[in-house]
C-alpha cells in the first residue's frame, strides 16, 4: 500500500500565497515539545527541533515495522510562538517568547507509541535526553485562521506579519490563539532569500 502523505491529505492546509486567505482547520495531532527564550539564541530550541524529528522518524520506522499498511511521510517542523502578555507579544523581543515546536502526526499515532520510542532515542541520543524528556501528543482545533506564505529569511517576516494583521482587521476579526508559523523549507539547503514559511494566526 502506498503510504500515507498528510501533505495531501491536508493539502488546503499546507499551501498559501502571498495574498492572505481564511480557512478553517479541524483537530489536528502534533508531536510537540515546549521552550522559551530567542530561539536564534536559545540552545533549547536546537535540542528540541533535533529530539522531535528523532521522534518523528523513530515514529515512522517503528508503525511500519510493525504495519506496512501505517506507512506515512514525516511532515515539516513547525512552531508556535507567544507571550505571557500576547499584547506585548513582538517580533522584536523575542527573548520574551513562549514556544511550542510541533510535527503533524497520523491520528493513530498513540502515548504508547511514543513512550516505545522515546526509550529508543534515549539510549541513542543521550545528549539530548533532556527534549526527549519534553516530548508530548496533543490535539489542536485552531479553527478559523488566516494564513499567508512569507518568502524570505525569518528575520524579515515582518512585513507579512502586519499585512496578515492587517487583513484579519479588515475582515473584522479579531486575533486570537498563538502566532503560528510552518517551515516549508530547510535552513541548511536553501538560501535566506528563497526560504518559504506559512504564517498563520487563529481568529474569532
Amino acid at each position: 500500500m502506498p503510504k500515507l502523505d498528510l501533505r495531501k491529505q491536508y493539502k488546503d492546509f499546507y499551501k498559501a500565497g502571498p495574498e492572505p486567505r481564511l480557512l478553517t482547520l479541524p483537530p489536528l495531532l502534533y508531536l510537540c515539545i515546549d521552550g522559551r527564550g530567542d530561539p536564534n539564541h536559545s540552545p533549547d530550541f536546537g535540542a528540541a527541533m533535533q529530539a522531535l524529528y528523532s521522534l518523528a522518524y523513530g515514529l515512522k520506522f517503528a508503525l511500519k515495522k510493525h504495519s506496512p499498511a501505517l506507512d506515512f511521510g514525516v511532515m515539516s517542523v513547525e512552531a508556535l510562538w507567544w507571550a505571557e502578555d500576547m499584547a506585548a507579544f513582538s517580533l522584536e523581543r523575542r527573548d520574551e517568547w513562549l514556544w511550542r515546536a510541533v510535527i503533524l502526526q497520523p491520528d493513530f499515532i498513540t502515548p504508547a507509541h511514543l513512550d516505545e520510542v522515546r526509550a529508543d532515542a534515549l539510549k541513542k541520543k543521550p545528549e539530548i535526553a533532556a527534549a526527549l524528556q519534553k516530548a508530548f501528543l496533543l490535539t489542536v482545533e485552531e479553527g478559523a485562521c488566516a494564513q499567508i506564505l512569507h518568502t524570505g529569511p525569518y528575520s524579515a517576516e515582518g512585513p507579512s506579519v502586519t499585512a496578515l494583521h492587517a487583513f484579519i482587521d479588515a475582515q473584522g476579526l479579531r486575533k486570537r490563539g498563538k502566532h503560528h508559523e510552518i517551515y516549508l523549507s530547510d535552513p541548511r539547503r536553501s538560501e535566506p532569500e528563497r526560504m518559504q514559511t506559512i504564517i498563520r494566526q487563529p481568529v474569532e
